[in-house]
């Protein structure tokens, strides 16, 4: 028993020295999408849907560039793991190609139809001219997104999560000081409205993908670029991330839907939901994606030295940290969903719903708590089907389903609604468990390594 407990310990102690980069990183990315929040919601509440409306479609480029992201630290976590620095550049490099080359068709997406991608959702004719401008702004970084993603999972892959930190922290602090400055038209700044908060998150990201690649370029990092060569490197990223990008777009494309639905409720319920994502997102959201990349890298790396035993203590280990700080962090929430609210939006009737929204994700963190560092075990050793899976089947089946049943069809109202969000996170965890346990994932990851090296001899 007690050399478990120190063994737990160990991975504890690991996980908590590669997370800290990462959630200082995540406090910095959800910050400024918090500000985001903030500074509209001084408009009114047309901008903030606008924007919330708006970021569904942005999280096209996000999804791409995390998927792809993916597959950049499960190949470059094995390849360190095993001491192939070459096939590891080589995949980091064609992960950044891949990803600049699918997001230059969003730059012209934006330009032509951004404003009738809002209309669509049936919102507002002023939410729709201030949702198409944000957006058409957001969607000409497209490629720049999608490669910062890239190049921050590649280095976290290898250990390094301290680079990433710097080069988005940086990123954010100048994306958050020109939301402010341009959003509100500080100092000698024009006051461009929601248009200075698109275009504050365009420079940010600009800044961010280039900082990124020329980190690698640099010494400073262990990771360097190679010409590609191999076509089982390409796919097995394909492999890889495209079950990840079918993830996170499932969650994506059913926003539109669901949002549809809140906005039958009224456009303050709409705006309350926003509030109430961007405020778990911000409190809790550095917690469990740091846990879920931290597990990917150690299960990854223990994976690429051969010992899958180990992986997988390390990824129930991981999982314990997760319920145990995650369970506190949803205790807040909850428990503070007033307050923190009030911090967002002034309108009384959008606060009332902000505050039940936000108690809603408080009580689902506990399900966080289980999904992210499991998911992210499984993304380590390249199993991304069985996290799409858990995610679309409890998106379409609670999210949307039972929240549409018992909201409208059953006339429960706003009750269906929560109930069905806490349901999807709830089945969510329990799918990638049951597949963390029962699936063949650690035999994968060998096959896959085998693969990368026999292409490159």
């Amino acid at each position: 028993m007690a050399d478990l407990r120190e063994r737990g310990f160990a991975i504890w102690r690991r996980t908590v020295s590669l997370s800290w980069p990462i959630a200082i990183q995540q406090t910095l990315n959800t910050l400024m999408r918090t500000v985001d929040v903030i500074v509209t919601g001084l408009f009114s509440p047309a901008a903030v849907a606008a924007v919330g409306l708006a970021d569904l479609y942005a999280q096209i480029p996000l999804r791409v560039g995390l998927g792809l992201g993916t597959g950049a630290i499960a190949l470059s976590s094995q390849d360190t793991g095993r001491g192939d620095e070459a096939t590891r550049n080589r995949a980091i490099t064609q992960a950044f190609l891949m990803g600049f080359l699918i997001g230059l068709p969003l730059i012209a997406v934006g330009l032509t139809v951004a404003p009738r991608l809002i209309e669509i959702l049936g919102a507002e004719r002023e939410v729709v001219r201030m949702g198409g401008l944000y957006l058409a702004i957001v969607f000409a970084a497209a490629p720049m997104r999608i490669v910062g993603l890239v190049g921050a999972r590649s280095l976290q892959g290898t250990g390094d999560t301290r680079t990433p930190m710097l080069v988005n922290g940086t990123a954010n602090v100048i994306n958050i000081g020109s939301t402010v400055g341009l959003g509100l038209g500080v100092g000698m700044l024009p006051h461009l409205g929601i248009v200075g908060v698109g275009v504050a998150t365009a420079v940010s990201r600009t800044f961010e993908a280039l900082a990124m690649a020329a980190a690698i370029w640099s010494h400073r990092t262990d990771l360097a670029f190679a010409r590609p060569r191999s076509l089982t490197i390409t796919r097995q990223l394909a492999v890889v991330s495209v079950p990840t990008f079918a993830e996170g777009m499932s969650t994506s494309l059913a926003n539109f839907p669901f949002n549809a639905l809140l906005l039958t409720f009224g456009t303050e319920v709409n705006a309350a939901y926003h509030i109430g994502r961007r405020v778990y997102q911000q409190l809790a959201g550095p917690l469990y994606r740091s846990y879920s990349v931290a597990a990917s890298v150690v299960v990854g790396q223990t994976l690429g030295e051969g010992n899958p035993e180990e992986a997988r203590f390390s990824g129930l280990a991981i999982t314990a940290l997760g319920l145990l700080t995650l369970g506190v962090a949803g205790a807040i929430l909850f428990f503070g969903a007033e307050p923190i609210a009030r911090v967002f939006t002034s309108d009384a009737e959008t606060l009332d719903y902000a505050i039940d929204f936000t108690r809603v994700f408080g009580v689902s963190m506990l399900s966080f708590g289980v999904f992210s560092p499991i998911a992210g075990s499984l993304r380590g050793a390249g199993d991304t089907r069985t996290p799409f899976y858990a995610r679309l089947s409890g998106t379409l089946g609670f999210t949307l389903g039972f929240a549409y049943l018992f909201g409208i069809v059953l006339d429960y109202g706003l009750w269906g609604v929560y109930a069905g969000l806490v349901l999807t996170y709830a089945w969510w965890a329990l799918v990638v468990a049951a597949g963390f346990h029962w699936g063949d994932w650690a035999d994968k990851a060998a096959e896959m390594m085998a693969e990368r090296a026999e292409a490159s001899d």
